[in-house]
This record gives structure tokens, C-alpha cells and sequence, in this order.
């Protein structure tokens, strides 16, 4: 089985604009762009912000106990519902936890994390 993973990593905004830049400039010129995948942010501090150990926590119970739901997940963690799901909720829109939602509108989303590894990626 193949691995998957995900670069998360601290890019400059210069550096990301420039490489948005260049994208745009090839999807003009009509030529192929390589998707990309990986969660970049501004600052060594900034990602510390975000990946909070208690998140990081999340991510690794989401990935190995495979809770049905966001309520179950704040069960194994003994946290409150409301801050697993605003935890939950700010990893799914970085793109770390996906969100699948039940198959009637009364059932509960099930959150999953796709990746196995998270390769942290700083540049000196």
C-alpha cells in the first residue's frame, strides 16, 4: 500500500505569491500545471498557532480509532463538543480532516484524515 502523505511547511508570502504567479501565468499560456498538494504558512509561529499539540492529537485519534462522528471523537478526547468540532472544522478547511457526511440529513459526519504521514518541511 502506497503512503500518503502531505507536506505541511513555512513559506514566505513573496514565495507563494510568486508560484501563484507562475500558475496563473501557465493556465494563460494554456500550458499543464502540476497539482500540488501541501498546507503552507507564513511563519514558524503561525503553524505553531494552528498545529496546537491538542489538534495534532485530533488528527492522530481521527486517524487510528476511526470515530463515526465528531461527538464520538470529543468522547475519546474527554473535550468539550463545541471545541473538538471548531478544531475539527479549521483542520478540514486547511485540508488535513475530511468531513463525510452521513447519507440521511439527521446522521453525523464522520471525520477522516487521508494521509498517513505529515512531513513538516522548513526552509533555512
Amino acid at each position: 500500500m502506497k503512503v500518503k502523505r502531505l507536506k505541511v511547511g513555512v513559506r514566505s508570502l513573496d514565495e507563494g505569491l510568486q508560484e501563484f504567479g507562475a500558475t496563473l501565468k501557465a493556465i494563460r499560456s494554456g500550458k499543464s500545471v502540476t497539482k500540488r498538494t501541501g498546507v503552507y504558512f507564513v511563519s514558524v509561529e503561525a503553524m505553531r498557532q494552528v498545529l496546537t499539540p491538542s489538534r495534532l492529537s485530533l488528527l492522530h485519534l481521527i486517524r487510528t480509532r476511526h470515530p463515526r462522528s465528531i461527538a464520538a471523537l470529543a468522547k475519546l478526547t474527554s473535550r468539550n463538543f463545541k471545541n473538538v468540532h471548531a478544531d475539527v472544522k479549521l483542520l478540514a478547511d486547511l485540508g488535513l480532516v475530511h468531513l463525510e457526511s452521513g447519507t440521511r440529513l439527521r446522521d453525523s459526519v464522520t471525520p477522516t484524515v487521508p494521509y498517513e504521514r505529515i512531513q513538516f518541511e522548513i526552509a533555512v
